[in-house]
C-alpha cells in the first residue's frame, strides 16, 4: 500500500538520516513496536524508558512512511469542533479531549528539550477561520464553548485578522496552544539516541503471520521469529485490514511547499492556520523558512495518485493561498500527496482489541496523528499496569 507520493518534502529535505539492520535471526523480547514511524518512536521511546525490553520493526525504512509527507502541524484542537464532539460524546469527554491535546504539546516539548532533539519543533499559535460568512455563527459557538471550559482563545474578526497577519478572511478562534515539528526528523533523531541505549530496531523486516496466545509470536517473511509477551501496533491505517468492523476511513490529502522566503513576516512564522469547512486548506511555515499548504482531500486511491492530479491539486493549494494571503509571493518547490485515517468523531483509537490478545494499538487517526501519539506514551503505561484513565474509555474500540 503507498502512503504518499514521491517528492515527499521532509524525505527531500533531510535524507536517509540514519538505517537500521533487518531481521536475521530468531529473538525475543518483552514488546515488540510494529511500526517505525513518529508513533513507534514515541511509544518505543516510553517503553524502553519504563524498563520494557522492546524491539521496533517495520517493513519500509524508518519514517518512510506517513511520516515523512505528513504536514505536522500540531494543535489541541481536532477535526470534530468541541461543540459538536460534546454532543457524540457529552460534554465532559469533549473537554477532556481537546485538554488531553494541550497537554501533549507540553508533553513533547519536554522530551525534545530533555532528550536535546532539534526535530524542527516550534512553538505556535493556531488561527481557526471560518470558510464562509454563513458559517461565522457555528464558528462563534465554538469560541463561547471553548471560552466556557477556560481554553485561552481570542476571537478575531476579519478586520483585525488582516491588521495582525495580513490575511483576507472571513472571522476565526485564535488559540494561544499550538506546534510545529519536522516528523522525519524528530523520529529519526528519537530512535537514534534510543537505539545507543539498546533498543533494537529492525527496518526491512516485512511480517508474515502473527499468532496471538500468552505469547505473541511474530512470523516474518524470510523465516524467522519474534516471541513476545506483548504487541503494540503503531502502524496507522494500514492495521485497519485487521478488523472486521469499519473504524476509519481512508483519505488522501495534497501538500504543496514554497522556496525559502528569508522575508517572511514573523507574524506568519508563529502561526498554524486552518480553514473550517471541505475543501479545507491549512498552512504552517517551516524550521527554513518555506511555507507548506495542504488540504483538497480526496478517498484514498489505492493504486496511487497520478503526476497530473497531484499537479491540480497543487494549483488550487496555491491559488487559494494568494487569496488569503494576497502579498505572499508562492513560488512551489515541491507537491505531494499523503494518507490517513479520519474516524467519525474525530478521536483515535487507543488500547486494545477483544480479536487480539496481548496486543495494544495506538492508532492516532485525523488532523492531530502526533499530539494523539504522544498521549499514547502515558495510555500504553496505563494499559500494563491495568490503571483507568477516562481517555482509555473515549478512545476504546467498538465506542
Amino acid at each position: 500500500m503507498k502512503l504518499k507520493s514521491y517528492e515527499a518534502f521532509w524525505l527531500l529535505k533531510n535524507g536517509l538520516m540514519n538505517s537500521y539492520p533487518s531481521l536475521q535471526e530468531n529473538i525475543k523480547c518483552d514488546i515488540a513496536v510494529i511500526g517505525a514511524g513518529i508513533t513507534g518512536a514515541i511509544i518505543s521511546h516510553t517503553l524502553h524508558k519504563a524498563g520494557y525490553d522492546t524491539v521496533v520493526i517495520d517493513k519500509r525504512d524508518v519514517a518512510a512512511g506517513s511520516s515523512s509527507a505528513t504536514t505536522s502541524m500540531l494543535q489541541y484542537e481536532i477535526d470534530t469542533p468541541m461543540i459538536d464532539l460534546a454532543e457524540m460524546i457529552g460534554e465532559e469527554g469533549a473537554v477532556i479531549s481537546y485538554k488531553a491535546g494541550i497537554e501533549s504539546l507540553q508533553i513533547l516539548e519536554n522530551l525534545i528539550r530533555e532528550e536535546n532533539i532539534d526535530g524542527g519543533f516550534g512553538i505556535k499559535k493556531s488561527l481557526k477561520l471560518s470558510h464562509s460568512e454563513e458559517n461565522i455563527e457555528k464558528l462563534k459557538e465554538e469560541y463561547h464553548f471553548r471560552k466556557k471550559h477556560f481554553f485561552n482563545v481570542e476571537w478575531l474578526t476579519s478586520e483585525e485578522i488582516k491588521e495582525r497577519y495580513k490575511i483576507n478572511s472571513y472571522d476565526g478562534i485564535l488559540s494561544a496552544e499550538g506546534a510545529s515539528i519536522d516528523a522525519f526528523m524528530f523520529t529519526h533523531e528519537l530512535f537514534y539516541r534510543n537505539h545507543k541505549r539498546g533498543l533494537r530496531i529492525y527496518d526491512h523486516t516485512e511480517i508474515k503471520k502473527i499468532t496471538y496466545g500468552d505469547n505473541v509470536v511474530i512470523r516474518t517473511k524470510n523465516g524467522n521469529r519474534v516471541v513476545c509477551k506483548k504487541i503494540v501496533f503503531c502502524s496507522g491505517f494500514e492495521t485497519l485490514k485487521m478488523f472486521k468492523e469499519k473504524y476509519a476511513d481512508i483519505v488522501t490529502t495534497f501538500a504543496t511547499v514554497s522556496e525559502q522566503n528569508p522575508d517572511m513576516n514573523d507574524e506568519l512564522k508563529d502561526l498554524l492556520i486552518w480553514e473550517s469547512g471541505m475543501p479545507y486548506i491549512y498552512m504552517r511555515t517551516t524550521d527554513d523558512n518555506r511555507l507548506l499548504v495542504g488540504g483538497e482531500d480526496i478517498p484514498f486511491k489505492f493504486n496511487g495518485i497520478n503526476d497530473k492530479l497531484k499537479r491540480t491539486k497543487a494549483d488550487k493549494l496555491i491559488k487559494k493561498t494568494h487569496n488569503l494571503i494576497p502579498g505572499f509571493n508562492f513560488i512551489q518547490d515541491y507537491k505531494w500527496a499523503g494518507a490517513f485515517g479520519q474516524t467519525k468523531d474525530g478521536l483515535p483509537y487507543i488500547g486494545e482489541h477483544p480479536d487480539y490478545k496481548n496486543a495494544i494499538f495506538v492508532l492516532g487517526f485525523g488532523g492531530n496523528g502526533i499530539t494523539f501519539s504522544v498521549q499514547g506514551m502515558n495510555l500504553v503505561l496505563k494499559i500494563l499496569a491495568r490503571e483507568y484513565d477516562p481517555l482509555l474509555y473515549l478512545y476504546r474500540f467498538n465506542r
